[in-house]
């Protein structure tokens, strides 16, 4: 099926741009930090072979809206439930990369009756002194110089190997640098939220299949947090690919999308 553009309207006015492609069991996509749908473009177009795979721009990235509500993980979660209602879909596996696997998390607490399957990747249960610390780095690096904020998240979002591979990325990555304003300051409302996640009252309302996956060679979101996050997940099951970086769905998208079909067909009943 051609890939279908529609626009979804939360309770507090923000318009979030949502893109539909494919066709079978609903796999809703949850970009991290971020934000846009466009980071999920190689492997969505894979999935939509066997998928109606739906991903979106949070708001205030991209091209959808802010919105008046303060921004926090819990209204990016129900932000992904307008989403689904826009789209016609009752219920769906969702895959939250990074900061998406905490609003995948919060989505499950609040919503767990619409999901059919959780896949949490790249992601943390609450965030220790490594993520507060290079998150709040970060965000005062954003300030200071939105140029070296955005090379130094691709720098460290990918295996050296890849990156010597595909500078393209980080040119095209400083190019978009968050340099206005009212950018720097959505970005920064996100990374608040991110360092308020606490997942660790969350767990436990979902008992529905749950895969937590990460990266051997994580600089931004250590394997060990999803292996901590895996252990505190009743029959979680736990994967870990070798390299690849941060954005391993992008740096190995063939392995992502793989394994991935394969623990849908093994462990999410047909809808």
């Amino acid at each position: 099926m051609p890939m279908r553009q529609i626009t979804a309207r939360t309770p507090d006015g923000a318009d979030i741009a949502v893109t539909i492609e494919g066709q079978g069991p609903a796999l809703l996509l949850v970009t991290g930090l971020g934000g846009t749908a466009r980071f999920w473009a190689p492997a969505a177009a894979r999935l939509a072979a066997t998928h109606t795979v739906i991903s979106f721009d949070h708001r205030a990235v991209g091209a959808s809206t802010r919105g008046g509500a303060p921004v926090s993980v819990g209204l990016l979660a129900d932000d992904c439930i307008a989403v689904l209602d826009a789209a016609g879909i009752g219920r769906t596996i969702l895959l939250g990369h990074s900061l998406g696997g905490a609003i995948g998390q919060t989505f499950a607490h609040r919503h767990g009756e619409r999901l059919t399957g959780l896949v949490l990747s790249a992601t943390w249960m609450t965030p220790n002194r490594f993520i507060a610390e290079l998150f709040d780095a970060r965000r005062k690096l954003l300030l200071a110089d939105p140029a070296g904020y955005a090379a130094l998240a691709t720098i460290m979002g990918y295996s050296p190997g890849w990156l010597a591979a595909n500078w393209p990325v980080l040119d095209a990555a400083i190019a978009a640098a968050p340099l206005s304003p009212a950018q720097q300051a959505a970005v920064a409302e996100r990374i608040a939220a991110l360092l308020a996640f606490d997942g660790r009252p969350l767990l436990g309302a979902y008992d529905g299949p749950t895969l937590v996956q990460g990266v051997s060679d994580d600089m931004i979101v250590p394997a060990f947090l999803q292996q901590e996050l895996a252990a505190a997940i009743p029959h979680a099951k736990a994967l870990e690919f070798p390299d690849g970086g941060h954005l391993f769905p992008v740096s190995r998208t063939e392995a992502f999308v793989t394994t991935l079909a394969a623990w849908i067909s093994a462990n999410v009943p047909p809808t």
